[in-house]
């Protein structure tokens, strides 16, 4: 939780989207249905309409301040209500004013309309209500404590972490530093757009394992395959996410956007248990830039690894299948 020197609103601004559509190259509308947005996972999938040549996307928004905000003592003086899209991929930050609904309401809304040429794939969405206090212009009185995810690629609005399996000969890709790891059943590469799990054709059996639907042991040890390959993945996200951090003036570690932020947002409560996930962070980057304790914390890590992977229940799978098959063989 960030500390700051004068007064503020002390709950966040709830952000809700109310409306989505695309302009297309002919200056045509197409208004996207409420499919192409979830409430539940605060995210918006611009590729739900299956388009690739829109121009921009318009995002009708609605904020609700927390009360206070225009109290006769409030702190702060001229009150505005901003939605601001960060990308962190291509830096790009826009930024557009709410107006309030009604002289005396706590609702803003508006609309914010996002550049398909400005973002590759993924961009934060947050507003934040500012004012004048103590002479000084633009202060943070409020703002939204869990951003929207703005997915101009995805045709679902998930959040999760979004993975790109690709299936690959190391010893023979044109991905000529696929070759140094040729006896590696998989790599997972953190510095594509999107995290990248290769998976090694050269290794005899693992793609027909992985691509399996049958029944039985077979499928068992298949989802115990998974499993692993998902521990090693969440494992390299996190690590990738955690050693790329931005800094504020003071050294204080800032929340990346994409999937890095989502990365961290999902582990650091497993990895820090019972702090708030800012000071979670703050904790893991001491941790990580400081003289000692960084080592103490990848068993921590491990075992957020493995809870996302359900390691343990592909584990016990195999042992039941594995019981199960012997007792037949003896009867």
């Amino acid at each position: 939780m960030k500390i700051y020197p004068y007064k503020r609103l002390n709950r966040p601004i709830t952000l809700r989207v109310t409306s989505v559509s695309l302009k297309l190259p002919d200056g045509t509308r197409d208004p996207l249905d409420t499919s192409a947005y979830s409430t539940q996972e605060q995210v918006v999938a611009l590729g739900v309409a299956g388009r690739t040549d829109w121009v921009s996307a318009t995002i009708g928004l609605s904020a609700t301040l927390p009360p206070g905000a225009d109290a006769p003592d409030a702190a702060w003086s001229g009150l505005r209500v901003l939605a601001v899209s960060t990308d962190g991929e291509t830096n790009v930050r826009t930024s557009t004013s709410l107006t309030r609904d009604t002289e005396d309401s706590r609702d803003w809304s508006g609309s914010l309309e996002v550049l398909r040429d400005d973002h590759l794939g993924r961009a934060s969405l947050g507003v934040y209500a500012v004012g004048t206090v103590d002479g000084v212009e633009g202060r943070s009185i409020a703002e939204t404590d869990r951003s929207w995810v703005v997915d101009t690629v995805s045709d679902e609005p998930v959040r999760g972490l979004r993975l790109d399996v690709r299936k690959a000969s190391f010893s023979k890709s044109s991905r000529e530093w696929l070759h140094a790891y040729a006896d590696a059943p998989w790599l997972v590469d953190t510095t594509a757009r999107v995290p990248t799990v290769f998976v090694n054709t050269d290794i005899d059996g693992i793609v027909g394992l992985l691509d399996s639907s049958g029944s039985g042991v077979d499928s068992r040890v298949r989802d115990l395959l998974v499993a692993q390959m998902a521990t090693d993945v969440w494992t390299a996200v996190f690590h990738a996410a955690i050693g790329d951090l931005e800094t504020e003036p003071d050294g204080g570690p800032v929340f990346p956007t994409d999937w890095q932020g989502e990365v961290l947002r999902e582990m650091l409560p497993d990895v820090v248990p019972g702090a708030h996930v800012e000071e979670a962070l703050r904790l893991v980057h001491r941790r990580r830039t400081g003289e000692s304790g960084w080592g103490e914390l990848q068993t921590r890590i491990h075992y957020a690894a493995v809870r996302r992977a359900e390691a343990a229940r592909a584990v016990g799978y195999v042992i039941r299948s594995l019981e199960r098959t012997n007792r037949e063989s003896e009867t």
